[in-house]
């Protein structure tokens, strides 16, 4: 039951019922006033727990957006740029969600807390003191009473009607002022359910739209969370397939490792501890050293290397090679030595100490010294067993009989292609399919002894047999590199130019597959095999490599992308004819054929771009020029410059201690090997910088240029293996094709542009000029030098 209702005539009564209920609108009224007095408290304290959140989301989202991922490799696939921009999506998300939260603090403030404040102070505040007036002139008017009833009636009579008037006045002062406070218990018992409600609903007000804003904020989100699900869901699987690959190549070379050892453009590298001569009564010690070796130039390049001083690459160093013996034991105290005496020092040889026996005897092989073995230290690469499969009339047989069956019985079940089959199953039916006299009676369509997922393996491992993939090994490095950048329509027009390369069989059939695994996507919802998950399983199927590296297994989300631009537009490119103006993109499978399958992160973004071909002016002794014959392709060895041939016979000469032969060979060593202020050279690196008479020899025409800063240590490698073959420098060149900056460090331009002090870039396939005053990187494929 509520309270009950005072009434003004019971002001006069004043009966201890009437006393009763006025203590219980007191007592309400404290409560509530205490009540008040807590909320605002505690909305103090959320205000100021808030600001710690606030404060708190703020640093994580700083975090979130400062954060990046690395990858393996030389580019990222679209789902993993979505991946690494998420970082900065969700600290955006949280900047802007921080943004209302603020505005919902400030709302507490003004909306709830203030009204409050305001309602305890004026009104329950006024009627505090009302009370007090009221009990006070309660006291008063009842002590008087008391007093004026205790009067003798023998006083005077003007007295006593003195005393009358004075405490009727009193009453009535009494009753009048009951009156109000009666008004005010009442009047302020109705006002508190608006006075305090309101503040209330302006309070949760700010809170609804504070979570609205929220609710709409995670509806803006909502189509990159969708879209960003994807990218996980294909990276994650594209990371099982990848995993599975290092870790069978992982154990192939745990178990014989001198057979995985990578193709390299030299014939030996590897560490040697190098002796280094000191004068008396010092003796010598024995510095180790990264040293690569070529053959056909019989140049040898050394760099000082020690992993107990950081890692820091020393000064490295370049000789030619004379001979090579094996140290006798006895004319050293340490094992595994041998000599090597270098072309402009005749009789002043340099002693090399190997790890073990077997490496001294491979640098013997590969140096030419005596003790050679019969075993390289580079391999080649071991050629995948060939199975008897072949793109031959039965291998297509044997593609259709299979796609007819997984269509006809199959095409809707989960995991289509994903499921393994038996192996014994389906290696029996692989091999009734190769059999021209058991390859009709095999019944796929109707046959119940044949389950779908053994038939999708057999077909999986019919291609996988064939003695080079579908979409060849020419052009394998070809099909990756546009699927690493560029934007969606630039990727199926290179894919649509490359697939036209294709052999005639081997596009024949490519086209009969990707007809089928169109099919097999359009029934995604049934059987769960989205073009992304067909990706995954038939990448590494059609674009196996040549060569198993880690490298080639981080280039499977790639494959895996090319598969799926293949099923996505499978009408344009197999039905259509590509563009004849579409540019060649620029090919990895012409690298040389010993070097290590590489590209940088810039060429796989310009392999869009059309290729210029080049005329590699070589400076005769007598001062004339000779081109070499035009070719579409980059030339196929750095050494094959040193070795004579019909047309450049006349301009080369035997290797020697020449200096300008090392610019037919790949560069100067001392163009990358400058040494660094402050370092000083040992008595061996002395002994090999001592110059000699040089004979001039066929070399690409270069001016001198500002000396370069000196490379950092950890590129100092690289710039051995990408040096380019022709340096150009302080020169002009024309733009032969229109230009588009894609990075800060890049010249956007159009046809005929001139640029000015043309050099050539540390960036492999990329120039550095100056075009209307801004210096940037141009595409070496663009320009025409002048």
């Amino acid at each position: 039951m509520g309270l009950q209702p005072l009434e003004f005539s019971d002001c006069y009564l004043d009966s201890p019922w009437f006393r009763e209920r006025i203590r219980a609108h007191e007592a309400e009224l404290e409560r509530t006033n205490k009540f008040i007095k807590e909320l605002i408290k505690d909305g103090k304290n959320l205000i100021a727990a808030t600001k710690s959140l606030s404060a708190a989301q703020r640093k994580f989202a700083h975090s979130l957006r400062d954060f990046k991922f690395e990858f393996i490799g030389d580019a990222e696939t679209d789902d993993e740029r979505c991946i690494d921009a998420s970082l900065r999506e969700f600290s955006n998300f949280l900047k802007n969600l921080e943004e209302q939260r603020e505005i919902m603090a400030l709302s507490v403030t003004e909306t709830l807390i203030k009204p409050l404040e305001k309602f305890r102070r004026e009104q329950l505040g006024a009627v505090k003191e009302e009370k007090k007036k009221f009990d006070k002139e309660t006291e008063k008017n009842y002590s008087l009473i008391d007093k004026h009833l205790n009067l003798s009636a023998k006083k005077k009579d003007s007295h006593l009607q003195e005393a009358d008037i004075q405490v009727e006045q009193n009453r009535q002062h009494f009753y009048e002022l009951s009156l109000e406070y009666v008004c005010k218990l009442q009047e302020i018992q109705e006002r508190k359910k608006f006075e305090f409600v309101e503040p209330m609903l302006s309070f949760f007000q700010g809170m609804f739209t504070f979570y609205h804003q929220g609710h709409e904020l995670a509806k803006d989100f909502n189509h990159y969370k969708m879209e960003l699900q994807i990218n996980i869901q294909n990276t994650r699987n594209r990371f099982e397939g990848t995993r599975s690959e290092v870790e069978e190549l992982m154990n192939k070379i745990r178990q014989n490792p001198k057979d995985h050892k990578r193709a390299s453009q030299f014939t030996a590298e590897g560490y040697l501890y190098v002796q280094e001569k000191r004068p008396a009564p010092f003796g010598s010690s024995w510095v180790k050293h990264y040293c690569m070796y070529r053959k056909a130039a019989k140049k040898f390049n050394i760099i000082p290397f020690e992993h107990r001083s950081g890692g820091k690459l020393g000064d490295g160093e370049v000789f030619f090679l004379k001979e090579c013996t094996k140290r006798h034991t006895d004319s050293t105290d340490r094992r595994f030595c041998f000599d090597v005496e270098a072309a402009d020092r005749p009789g002043a040889a340099l002693t090399m100490q190997a790890f073990s026996e077997d490496e001294r005897k491979q640098w013997l092989e590969a140096l030419g010294g005596k003790e050679a073995l019969l075993h390289s230290f580079n391999r080649a690469i071991i050629p995948r067993p060939e199975g008897s499969a072949q793109l031959d009339k039965m291998g297509f047989t044997i593609l259709r009989k299979c796609i007819s069956a997984v269509e006809t019985r199959g095409i809707n079940d989960q995991g289509l292609y994903r499921v393994v089959g038996v192996s014994s199953k389906v290696q029996r039916l692989l091999s009734m399919l190769m059999d021209v006299k058991t390859c009709n009676e095999v019944d796929l369509e109707n046959s119940v002894d044949w389950e779908v997922k053994t038939i999708t393996s057999a077909l999986k491992q019919y291609l996988r047999s064939l003695p080079e993939p579908l979409m060849t090994y020419e052009l394998h490095g070809d099909f990756i590199v546009p699927a690493k950048s560029g934007s969606p329509e630039s990727r199926v027009n290179a894919i649509h130019f490359l697939v036209h390369k294709l052999p005639e069989k081997n596009k024949e059939m490519l086209d009969i597959l990707v007809k089928h695994l169109t099919n097999v996507s359009n029934h995604s919802k049934q059987n769960l095999m989205t073009v992304a998950n067909l990706g995954v399983v038939f990448g590494p199927t059609l674009m196996r490599p040549q060569e198993e590296t880690v490298a080639a297994i981080m280039d499977l989300k790639f494959q895996n992308i090319v598969v799926e631009i293949l099923i996505e537009n499978h009408q344009k490119i197999f039905r259509t004819l590509p563009d004849a103006t579409f540019p060649e993109p620029v090919s990895l499978s012409t690298s040389p054929p010993n070097a290590p399958p590489r590209q940088s992160k810039r060429q796989g973004q310009r392999t869009k771009r059309p290729v210029a071909v080049y005329n590699l002016c070589l400076e005769l002794e007598d001062g004339d020029s000779a081109n070499l014959p035009k070719e579409d392709t980059p030339t196929g060895n750095l050494d094959s410059l040193s070795s004579p041939s019909p047309t450049t016979a006349a301009v080369h000469r035997p290797p020697g201690p020449d200096k300008n032969h090392l610019h037919a060979d790949g560069g100067s060593f001392g163009d990358w090997a400058s040494p660094v202020p402050g370092q000083t050279r040992s008595p061996m690196v002395q002994w090999l910088n001592t110059q000699s008479p040089t004979t001039p020899s066929c070399s690409p025409v270069v001016t001198p240029s500002s000396p370069k800063p000196p490379p950092s240590p950890l590129s100092l490698h690289a710039a051995i293996v990408d040096k380019p073959l022709e340096s150009v420098v302080s020169r002009k060149a024309r733009a032969v094709y229109p230009c588009e900056a894609e990075h800060s460090s890049e010249l956007s331009f159009e046809i005929g542009a001139i640029f000015e002090d043309v050099q050539t870039s540390r960036e492999p396939g990329w120039l550095e000029g100056t075009l209307n005053g801004k210096r940037g990187l141009i595409p070496q494929n663009y320009v025409k030098l002048l």
